[in-house]
């Protein structure tokens, strides 16, 4: 046993959340637990996939106490985390409410809001209040057990979407969750979520990722990677990232999404278009813009 699960053992049923279920113990759901054992406020973890291998890793590590099934779960939490893809939250959610106990709250990590609470309000029904919507802007490319990070929310932003069904103090609750990761807690309308998350998020992701798909079709694709340097490290970076994962970030979010990219193509023709002109004023502008915007934001985060 690991010093963070005796811990967790020691702070028993006294602890701020006794039963601590996560559904999807990778990086993001993995890191949660890793981060609240660390600060006493769990118990019991338990863990809930598809991956018996994952989760049986995931128990080595001491990030969960038991693998169980989703029903099992319900039953028995106090807290739930949804770490799984947003696609998967219907279903899980649908296995979950019959057995979920009265005073359980769940909570979920997906990186859209909007669909999300829809899926939830279909399934939940009446017992729509438990569930606040939150979403943790941190991540990696790494993903599984191996990867979770108890210092992974440590001064990051936590955006909370709280619904009209909640109540406050389970929304305090969640609240205090995260805080004991290190989190700071914000909170925000869904829609507003979606349209900021889609600009700051998930379309760095998506232009990542057709790029580097782009460089891979290429008949030559191997000798530019041998003379990639550090742009391509830097740029591509989030490109490793979980492939399920972001294909239902996208589609979740995609009306957010494609009024992102017209702007963002905008831009791209405006550039193009300097550039076939030889503008070299134009282009330059554009990147002092970008170089100025860039170099504030870094200043002050």
């Amino acid at each position: 046993m690991t010093g963070a699960t005796a811990q967790a053992h020691t702070a028993g049923t006294a602890a701020p959340i006794p039963v601590l279920a996560v559904v999807g113990v990778g990086l993001i759901g993995g890191s949660f637990a890793a981060a609240l054992r660390r600060a006493g406020q769990v118990g019991t973890v338990l863990g809930v996939g598809r991956n018996g291998p994952s989760l049986a890793k995931a128990r080595q590590l001491g990030l969960i106490d038991e693998a169980v099934g989703a029903a099992e779960a319900a039953a028995r939490a106090d807290l739930i985390m949804l770490a799984a893809p947003v696609g998967t939250f219907g279903a899980i959610l649908a296995e979950m409410r019959d057995a979920l106990k009265p005073d359980a709250l769940i909570t979920d990590a997906g990186s859209t809001k909007l669909e999300v609470v829809q899926a939830a309000r279909a399934v939940l029904g009446d017992r729509i209040g438990c569930f606040v919507p939150g979403h943790p802007i941190a991540g990696a490319e790494k993903t599984g057990p191996d990867a979770a990070d108890p210092g992974l929310y440590t001064g990051r932003n936590v955006v909370l979407t709280p619904i009209p069904e909640n109540h406050p103090a389970g929304v305090a609750r969640v609240r205090a969750a995260w805080e004991a990761c290190g989190a700071r807690v914000l909170e925000m309308d869904t829609a507003e979520h979606d349209r900021v998350l889609a600009s700051v998020s998930h379309m760095p992701h998506f232009l990542a990722a057709v790029y580097v798909a782009q460089v891979a079709r290429s008949a030559d694709s191997r000798q530019r990677l041998a003379i990639a340097g550090s742009g391509f490290r830097d740029f591509t970076r989030i490109a490793a990232g979980s492939a399920e994962m972001w294909r239902d970030i996208f589609l979740s979010n995609r009306a957010a999404m494609k009024a992102e990219l017209s702007e963002v193509r905008a831009v791209l023709d405006a550039a193009e278009r300097a550039l076939d002109a030889g503008d070299g004023a134009a282009l330059e502008s554009l990147l002092e813009e970008a170089a100025r915007f860039r170099r504030d934001w870094k200043a002050g985060a």
